[in-house]
C-alpha cells in the first residue's frame, strides 16, 4: 500500500461476518495514525482479530462536534485518520457527518473504502424493485410521528427501506399494515451476513403476523424494505378526496368498488384505504 499524509479515509467494515472486511479495508486501518471508530471498545475487537494495532479515538453522535476540530488538526499536521462505524458504511445512518464535511471545508482529501452496508445486502436479496429505492433510515420511535412519517411516503412508487430496532418491531409492523395497506408486499431482512440470517417475504399482513407468532423474528439488526405505490396518472383523481365523497353517500365496499372504476385503482387497495378513512386514520 502507498502511504498518502494528511488523508482522512471512510472505512466500511463488517455488518456481521467478520471475513467482509476487504484487504484495503485492513491495509488502511493499518496504515492510519489513528482510527475516528464511534465506539471504541467494539472496534477493538474487530482490530484484534485481524491484528491491528492502531491506537482508535472515540468519535459518536455526543461528542462528534467536539472531536472534529482536534481530528482536523491532525489531519491538517500530515496524519491520515480512517473513520469508521461500528457495523457498515460510516454516516449511513452512523455517526461522521461532521468529520467529512468539517475536512472537505478544509480542503482535506477524503478518500472512500466502500464495503459492507445493511441497506443494499438488504436490498440486493429481497426480491423488490432496485432500480429505484428510497432509504428513510430509523423511523421516529413516537407512534403519532411514525405515522405521519409513514403517511407522507404512502404514495411513493420507490422501494422504501428502513432500519428498525427490535424492540419497536411489532409497533411499526401494525403502523406499515395501517398505513400501507396489508396486502403491500414487503420484506424483513434480519441479522444479515449473521448465523441466524432470515429474510421474510410477503405481504404487510403476512410478516407482521410471523413476526408475531415468532419471538425470534424479534431479536437481532432490522431492515425492513416495502415496495412502492403503483405509478398513477398525474391526471389521476385524488383517491383519498374520493374516497371521502363517496362515503357520506354509500356504504364502505360499494364506494370502494366505485372509486376503483372512476380511478383506474385496485379495488382490494381503495377498500382497505377506505376502511382506513372511515377510521379516521
Amino acid at each position: 500500500m502507498i502511504r498518502e499524509n494528511g488523508v482522512l479515509h471512510v472505512v466500511a467494515t463488517p455488518i456481521g461476518n467478520l471475513g467482509d472486511l476487504s484487504q484495503r479495508a485492513i491495509d488502511v486501518l493499518r496504515e492510519v495514525q489513528v482510527i475516528a471508530a464511534e465506539d471504541t471498545r467494539h472496534t477493538a475487537r474487530l482490530l484484534h482479530a485481524h491484528g491491528i494495532a492502531t491506537p482508535c479515538v472515540a468519535v459518536h453522535e455526543h461528542n462528534e462536534r467536539e472531536v472534529v476540530p482536534k481530528l482536523i488538526e491532525r489531519l491538517g499536521r500530515g496524519e491520515s485518520i480512517a473513520l469508521v462505524s461500528d457495523a457498515g458504511t460510516p454516516l449511513v445512518s452512523d455517526p461522521g457527518y461532521h468529520l467529512v464535511r468539517a475536512a472537505i471545508a478544509a480542503g482535506i482529501r477524503v478518500v472512500p473504502v466502500p464495503g459492507p452496508s445493511a441497506l443494499i445486502a438488504a436490498l440486493s436479496a429481497s426480491g423488490l424493485p432496485t432500480d429505484r429505492f428510497c432509504f428513510e433510515g430509523f423511523l421516529p420511535a413516537k407512534a403519532a410521528a411514525r405515522r405521519k412519517r409513514l403517511e407522507g411516503l404512502r404514495t411513493a412508487t420507490a422501494t422504501l427501506v428502513f432500519y428498525e430496532s427490535p424492540h419497536r418491531i411489532l409497533d411499526t409492523l401494525e403502523d406499515l399494515q395501517a398505513v400501507f395497506g396489508p396486502e403491500r408486499p414487503m420484506v424483513l431482512a434480519r441479522e444479515l451476513t449473521k448465523t441466524f440470517e432470515t429474510f421474510l417475504r410477503g405481504t404487510v399482513a403476512e410478516v407482521r403476523a410471523q413476526v408475531q407468532a415468532d419471538p425470534d423474528q424479534r431479536r437481532g439488526e432490522m431492515v425492513l424494505l416495502i415496495q412502492g405505490a403503483e405509478a398513477r396518472n398525474a391526471a389521476t383523481l385524488d383517491e383519498d378526496r374520493l374516497l371521502a365523497i363517496l362515503l357520506e353517500e354509500m356504504p364502505v365496499r360499494q364506494a370502494a368498488a366505485l372509486a376503483a372504476r372512476l380511478s383506474g385503482g385496485k379495488k382490494n387497495r381503495l377498500y382497505q384505504r377506505a376502511l382506513e378513512l372511515q377510521r379516521g386514520k
